[in-house]
């Protein structure tokens, strides 16, 4: 049961990042098996496919201007 009040400094114990822009939206695809396991492999797979994909998007954005 939550104390009566709630805490006033929950601020102080938020989630904090030192990005520029916060990662606060989801996206979801569907690759294969293979593609799947050979991204779990790599460590901070996450970061990894974050960078793939904002690379992919300056290099069109170069390519269309």
């Amino acid at each position: 049961m939550p104390r009566p009040g709630g805490n006033p400094n929950i601020k102080k114990h938020g989630f904090k990042t030192d990005r520029v822009e916060p990662l606060t939206t989801q996206l979801a695809l569907k690759v294969s098996a293979s593609m799947k396991k050979q991204l779990k492999e790599k460590e901070n797979w996450q970061e990894f496919v974050r960078n793939a994909i904002a690379k992919a998007l300056e290099e069109d954005d170069l390519q269309s201007a």
